[in-house]
C-alpha cells in the first residue's frame, strides 16, 4: 500500500505528511521504507500526548473539551494541523485506542483516520481487532488505503471540487 501512495503522489506533484497518536510514527516510518519517499514525505507530528495535539497540531482546546482525543472533529483537526505545520498537500492523522485497555469509554480497536486533501478535509471511522501491534499496524493499513484512494479518485478527475468528497468508505 505504502509503494502505491509514493507512487501516485509522486506522479501528481503531491507532497503527505501524518500526525499520530496511536501509531506513534509508524505511519510515517512505513512511507519511508519505501524508496521514492523523499519525494513525497514532508514529515510527521507525533501527539501521543493529548496536549500536544492542541500544541503541535493545532487542534482547537474546545474540540478536545468537547469531545477528547479520540474523536472524529480530533481527527480532522489534527490532518489539517499536519498539512498546514509541514507544508504538504495531504496529510493523514490516526488517533484511537490500540488498548489493552479501553480509553475514557472508547473501545480497544477504536480508529479515527483523518483525511487532509486538496479538495477538504474528511474522516472515517472504523474498528479495529487484534492485539495492540495488530491493531497498530491494521490502523496504518486504512489510513494509506484511503489516502491512495482519495489521491487516485482525484487524479481520474472523480473529485470535483469537493463535491463529492469524500470518496466513498473502503471500510
Amino acid at each position: 500500500m505504502a509503494v502505491d501512495v509514493i507512487r501516485t503522489l509522486s506522479r501528481l506533484g503531491q507532497t503527505v505528511a501524518t500526525c499520530e497518536s496511536l501509531t506513534a510514527g509508524l505511519c510515517a516510518a512505513t512511507l519511508a521504507g519505501v524508496p521514492g519517499a523523499s519525494k513525497v514525505l514532508r514529515g510527521g507530528l507525533i501527539t501521543y500526548a493529548t496536549e500536544l495535539k492542541r500544541d503541535l497540531a493545532g487542534v482547537d482546546p474546545d474540540v478536545l473539551a468537547a469531545v477528547g482525543p479520540v474523536a472524529a472533529a480530533t481527527a480532522r483537526e489534527m490532518a489539517d494541523g499536519a498539512a498546514r505545520r509541514c507544508g504538504a498537500t495531504w496529510a493523514l492523522a490516526l488517533t484511537g485506542v490500540a488498548g489493552p485497555d479501553p480509553q475514557d469509554g472508547h473501545p480497544v480497536g477504536e480508529l479515527f483516520v483523518g483525511v487532509h486533501g486538496p479538495h477538504g478535509t474528511y474522516h472515517r471511522h472504523v474498528m479495529l481487532s487484534g492485539t495492540r501491534q495488530e491493531i497498530r499496524e491494521a490502523a496504518v493499513a486504512v489510513a494509506l488505503a484511503e489516502l491512495r484512494h482519495s489521491a487516485e479518485n482525484l487524479d481520474a478527475g472523480s473529485l470535483d471540487a469537493g463535491t463529492n468528497f469524500p470518496p466513498e468508505p473502503l471500510v
